[in-house]
Order: structure tokens, then C-alpha cells, then sequence
């Protein structure tokens, strides 16, 4: 079984790459707007994806110890996704609304494509 560090390790890996591809994608296509939603989403995304791995180990070391059930930092990554989209509509011209909303969901795109992968090797 893998730990919750090894597969955030993983994961931060795959969205790093993506990152390269679309700053690459920025800098040599004519969708910049395109790519610079998909960068601030994605950069988002992963933010969001390290604080539900922290606020997880937290409430794990919580109920291992007995004490009350601590918040998993729901309110934290809807905020930070509130500020990605009001980057976003902020600069319309710069950066694209729709790519910056998939740009969110990539890291949790990113694992459920591992846990299936991880699945299927380990049958």
C-alpha cells in the first residue's frame, strides 16, 4: 500500500510536467490565453491538491490519537479556486476562464488516472 507522500510525491511530478508543456505551449502557439488559464489553474490545482494531503495527515494523527475530527480545509481550497477565477476574470484578455477551470481539476484528473493504473497493475 502507498503512503499518502508517495503518491502526492507522484502526482506534484506529473503536474510539474504538465506545467512544462503548457509554458511550452504558451511560449510557441498563438493560444496563449489558452495556456496561461491552464498554467494559473493547474498552479491552483496543485495548491489545493498539498493542502487536502496536509489537512489528511493532520486528521489522521488526529483520530489515531483520540482527539475530536479536525477540518479537512474545504473552505481553503474553495477559496484558493475563487481566486484562480477571479484572476481569471480579472484578465480576460490574458488568461482564459474555461482553461483555467480544467486547469483546477488537472492534479485530481492526474489521480484518479494513477489510483486506476495502480489498480490494474496490483489485480
Amino acid at each position: 500500500m502507498q503512503t499518502l507522500q508517495e503518491i502526492h510525491n507522484r502526482q506534484r511530478k506529473g503536474v510539474f510536467f504538465l506545467l512544462a508543456l503548457f509554458v511550452l505551449g504558451w511560449g510557441f502557439t498563438d493560444y496563449q490565453t489558452i495556456f496561461a488559464g491552464l498554467i494559473l489553474g493547474s498552479f491552483f490545482g496543485l495548491y489545493n491538491f498539498w493542502i487536502l494531503v496536509r489537512r489528511m495527515k493532520r486528521f489522521d494523527d488526529s483520530v489515531s490519537k483520540g482527539k475530536g475530527g479536525a477540518s479537512i480545509g474545504t473552505a481553503m481550497r474553495f477559496a484558493s479556486g475563487m481566486a484562480a477565477a477571479a484572476i481569471a476574470i480579472s484578465l480576460p484578455e490574458h488568461i482564459d476562464m474555461v482553461s483555467t477551470v480544467i486547469g483546477l481539476m488537472i492534479p485530481y484528473i492526474l489521480l484518479l488516472a494513477d489510483r486506476i493504473i495502480f489498480h490494474k497493475q496490483y489485480e
